[in-house]
């Protein structure tokens, strides 16, 4: 057993200063992981050698970044009807188990060795240096370890692996989370950003100060921040008025990377980590899309062991920036998620994304909460419903106003429901989900966001 955890230790090309080198330099020692990478896809996955044989690919031709282009992707459906065969080790060197939240369809569970819990550790002290926190920091973890959450546990290891203090709070209950605040002075939270105004508005209600608190910064995963030119976006721009001491950054992942995406202080897209993924951006032919166009975020990744991808299409939509950083890395950056490809709604005339939707809710004063629901009208064509609970009850038409406040910012406006905030509460927040649910796509099968 120490042999091979020592072997698998080896596996991992540690070079945090590639970030800082020039983009060709970046290209050419991506390539070179590229190489071993399909080197062991080809000796060690059934899924891939599969494809490899069926497609009449030579696994030794794939030498460059372009060459990708050669081959087939691989998506969400592969993962759910041949979850097995992706599977590279034996069960005896399967460490830890997570499953992915199952947005788009059922969940996929994905298996983890040794080396790749070191990967996972790795990848977010990258992510927490980007970020500007070092070992002097505290972390307040307002996320959950278990249920077979991926990110929680990569936060906790990642912190360790910085060497920095950590407190396990987890998520929910403003009451503990300022409790703690008060008796161990973190300087930084893991949070979901909506997680915040409840803090916030616990403090204002409770006397508490936020700006008089220790903490500094927030690393937010799950919501965006900004919109796709980096200015905050409306939870943002809130966030930021009443809690101006408190510096946000976002970061973005998903389990099937088992990698992140995070902002450094200039906040203008989050860094790639060149040792750990590949990216492209792709169409919906599977074509690389123009500089400045929005394509599906498509990942190839590097020194996972357990269940590596070659060229997964993740299903979110995103802009990438390649121009030098201010922060001095030469990394791809991407934009907050557009929207993911299979929530696209076509309403009206008018193509949107949940998150657009969101937005112009989170701007509402008199709205406590929402979720958007998407089904099929008579003639088969998007239906788009919003079930709002009210924080308070105005003397004006509620649905009028909104229905005018939609159309002011995306040219349609959804039929409104007026329900209870406990009901919707309920619905935000199912027995299985991990995660608040803002949107229930009903076409077909039920998908949330």
């Amino acid at each position: 057993m120490q042999s091979r955890l020592k072997k698998e230790k080896n596996t991992m090309h540690k070079n945090s200063s590639i970030q800082f080198a020039s983009p060709s330099e970046i290209k050419s020692w991506q390539e070179e992981r590229l190489r071993e990478e399909v080197d062991y896809l080809a000796a060690h996955s059934p899924f891939y050698r599969r494809m490899f044989r069926e497609q009449g690919i030579d696994p030794r031709e794939i030498r460059h970044i372009e060459d990708l282009g050669r081959l087939p992707v691989t998506t969400k459906k592969d993962l759910q009807l041949h979850n097995e065969d992706f599977l590279c080790v034996d069960r005896s060197e399967i460490i830890d188990y997570v499953t992915t939240s199952g947005t788009l369809g059922d969940p996929v569970t994905f298996a983890l060795t040794e080396s790749d819990l070191q990967r996972l550790a790795y990848n977010e002290y990258l992510s927490f240096s980007t970020a500007g926190i070092s070992r002097e920091d505290i972390m307040q973890l307002m996320t959950t370890l278990d249920r077979r959450f991926m990110a929680g546990l990569a936060y906790f290891m990642g912190a360790r692996e910085l060497g920095c203090g950590i407190i396990r709070v987890g998520n929910g209950i403003p009451e503990l989370q300022w409790d703690t605040i008060r008796r161990i002075n973190p300087t930084f939270c893991m949070v979901v950003p909506s997680f915040l105004t409840k803090l916030i508005a616990y403090a204002e209600k409770n006397g508490i100060d936020c700006n008089a608190s220790s903490l500094r910064k927030a690393v937010c995963i799950g919501e965006s921040l900004r919109n796709t030119d980096f200015t905050p976006n409306t939870l943002g721009r809130q966030i930021a008025e009443k809690w101006p001491s408190l510096k946000l950054y976002t970061t973005y992942a998903s389990t099937e990377m088992q990698s992140s995406f995070t902002e450094c202080d200039y906040g203008c897209g989050g860094h790639l980590q060149p040792e750990l993924i590949i990216v492209e951006l792709l169409d919906e032919e599977n074509r690389p899309v123009a500089e400045g166009e929005a394509g599906e975020v498509t990942i190839t990744t590097i020194g996972v062991r357990g269940m590596p991808l070659l060229r997964f299409k993740t299903g979110d939509l995103c802009h990438a920036s390649t121009e030098p950083c201010r922060c001095g890395r030469n990394t791809m950056r991407l934009s907050p998620v557009i929207g993911r490809k299979g929530q696209m709604i076509k309403y009206k005339g008018t193509t949107i994304f949940p998150p657009a939707l969101f937005d112009i809710l989170d701007n509402v004063s008199y709205v406590e909460n929402y979720i958007v629901e998407l089904s099929n009208n008579e003639s088969d064509k998007d239906q788009v419903t919003v079930r709002v609970g009210l924080r308070q009850t105005p003397e004006f038409d509620v649905v009028k106003e909104l229905k005018d406040r939609f159309r002011a910012k995306i040219r349609v406006a959804p039929d409104i429901v007026i329900d209870t905030v406990e009901t919707v509460h309920r619905m935000n927040f199912p027995q299985m989900s991990r995660k608040c649910v803002k949107f229930v796509d009903l076409r077909k099968n039920q998908e949330q966001c």
